[in-house]
């Protein structure tokens, strides 16, 4: 039976990389500044050691190995070797860069198959037909006055109707299509990841509805959300997101949706006038957005809100955050 291919997924959320994804298939992943690292941070950042920590494969499980100088932390806890868990959030040295681990298993060797040996299927018995009754053997010398019978003409049977063409059914979007109430709710098979602070979330499956409630799918306590707040929902290939508060709270790129919008990569969304803010990175992936104070926002309305066009905005406007520095925002 094959090993389940296993990828170690490392979301970085504070450091020089912070908002990159990286995976690994290797059995061992080397962190640390030397050049074989396979986790390789900038050689400026002295604060991680040449050869930091190791990430390895013990079977379905994987074991963090401390061989620093400054330490490294999972949750907050100096540790020098434990074994990792899903959303485990791993800091290289107090005040270092921290990554979330995550795991990801192929779909197609998820599942051990097993192989059964059955026996070849065996043909019925094919019956011989009984040889005809032997009689007299005809004399060749007497004549067949049987009548030889006419041509029979083949009459062949008439062609069947072509089917009728189907149309696609309305479920089907044409590209732009807005979906409704029903195609919102559709459960689909897609991933999404969520990070909001520590905390790092795996879904399988859309629908996702974000609130206070412990109903939700995603908890998120913060005293700006309501019980049911958001949705994020897949149609027609993209991912959507749905304010389900009534009071237009959300804002994407600075604009309510109305009630939903197309999340595209690098779109920065707000739940609430007090945040908090993540962006979209694609392909499933959101992460908080800690620069929040610089998420652009509609005429008039930063006046209430501490952002630009009041002084306080202003303020912050003069310097811009890392995650506006790379993406131009």
């Amino acid at each position: 039976m094959k090993s389940p291919s296993i990828t170690v997924q490392l979301i970085h959320i504070q450091g020089p990389m912070k908002g990159e994804i990286q995976e690994f298939c290797d059995d061992t992943v080397s962190i640390g500044r030397h050049p074989s690292c396979r986790l390789l941070f900038p050689a400026e950042l002295t604060i991680v050691s040449r050869k930091h920590a190791e990430i390895i494969r013990e079977g379905n499980r994987f074991r963090l190995v401390d061989a620093s100088s400054n330490g490294t932390y999972v949750n907050g806890k100096k540790v020098t070797d434990c074994i990792l868990r899903e959303g485990d959030v791993i800091e290289f040295a107090e005040g270092g860069p921290k990554v979330s681990f995550l795991t990801r298993i192929s779909a197609d060797e998820a599942v051990s198959v097993k192989t059964v040996s059955t026996p070849a299927a065996v043909a019925p018995p094919v019956e011989t037909p009984a040889p005809p009754e032997e009689g007299p053997a005809p004399d060749p010398f007497v004549r067949n006055t049987e009548p030889i019978p006419r041509h029979q003409p083949v009459i062949e049977p008439p062609l069947p109707e072509p089917p009728a063409m189907v149309a696609p059914p309305a479920s089907v979007p044409a590209s732009g299509a807005e979906p409704t109430p029903d195609e919102a709710v559709r459960n689909v098979q897609v991933p999404l990841i969520i990070q909001y602070g520590p905390t790092i979330r795996s879904f399988r499956e859309l629908p996702v509805v974000i609130g206070k409630n412990p109903v939700c799918d995603f908890v998120l306590e913060h005293s700006g959300i309501l019980d049911r707040h958001a949705q994020i929902f897949y149609f027609s290939d993209r991912y959507w997101l749905k304010d389900l508060t009534g009071q237009k709270m959300i804002r994407v790129n600075g604009v309510p949706p109305d009630p939903q919008v197309v999340l595209n990569a690098n779109d920065r969304f707000s739940l609430g006038p007090a945040g908090p803010v993540f962006s979209f990175l694609g392909e499933g992936r959101i992460m908080e957005a800690l620069d929040a104070g610089e998420e652009p926002v509609e005429k008039g309305a930063g006046e209430n809100r501490g952002e630009k066009g009041s002084p306080e905005g202003r303020e912050k406007g003069k310097s811009r955050g890392f995650w506006s520095r790379i993406t131009g925002r």
